[in-house]
């Protein structure tokens, strides 16, 4: 059988969501603990790949077991076992087809920037004390909806065999001295979302125009685009598919 987990996670002691040697993971994390209350060995899919020290107010990941399983029970466990930085919230039975990576239809991830200093945030969110025009950076946002090739924004060496991506929103807000960047695509390219947020960074601060930002997507090249920001203010957010309402 087949199942979901729905589950968070801070990201500061991690190298990652994938496993890697000599490096801690979530991934690993994971499976360890599946592993052990299962009695089984248990290797989780993940629905996506988070860097080092990025954050997940929503993942999914799924995993097969040859029998049904006690889901509130395992749910308990889980999150008894699990350190204080992974929370389960619910094991969910699927398909023995249904794939947590290939079969979701929309991710959404957030982007803080602290505009005040607080050592509270320090991993959480990253400060940048400069004045931005956000109302200038939110009219460059608007225009990644009207585009779908991104490999201005995606690292140079990958193995994707596409750079297209369909932008459903990308804005920002200001929420109590922070700035929260919302992006919402079907899918997303490795180091996306913080080279985006850093070319906007650099619109804000009127470095490079809203011309300049359509002739950067359209050059395809990294090296047009601007610096990818710090991994420690990256949020995935949300995951959806469309046989699993919550």
């Amino acid at each position: 059988m087949r199942y979901f987990i729905r589950f968070a996670y801070n990201g500061t002691h991690y190298h990652g969501w994938q496993v890697q040697p000599n490096a801690s993971s979530v991934q690993e994390t994971l499976n360890k603990a599946l592993s052990v209350l299962l009695n089984f060995p248990i290797n989780v899919m993940g629905a996506g790949r988070t860097d080092t020290g990025v954050h997940a107010k929503e993942m999914y990941a799924h995993f097969d077991f040859e029998t049904s399983v006690n889901v509130p029970n395992l749910v308990h466990k889980l999150n008894s076992y699990l350190p204080k930085d992974i929370a389960i919230f619910d094991i969910i039975p699927v398909h023995d087809d249904a794939h947590c990576r290939f079969d979701a239809s929309k991710r959404t991830y957030e982007y803080h920037i602290n505009t005040a200093k607080n050592p509270f945030l320090e991993e959480l969110s990253w400060y940048f004390s400069q004045k931005l025009d956000v109302d200038l950076m939110n009219e460059a946002a608007k225009i990644l909806l009207n585009h779908t090739d991104f490999q201005c924004f995606s690292k140079v060496n990958t193995d994707v065999n596409t750079f297209d991506c369909t932008v459903f929103e990308a804005y920002w807000k200001n929420e109590n001295n922070k700035l929260i960047f919302t992006i919402s695509a079907n899918r997303f390219l490795r180091n996306m979302v913080r080279a985006i947020v850093g070319t906007l960074v650099n619109i804000g601060l009127h470095k490079i125009s809203l011309s300049d930002f359509e002739n950067i997507i359209a050059s395809k090249s990294r090296e047009k685009a601007g610096f990818s920001v710090p991994a420690h203010g990256l949020y995935l957010t949300e995951i959806n598919y469309d046989y699993i309402k919550l």
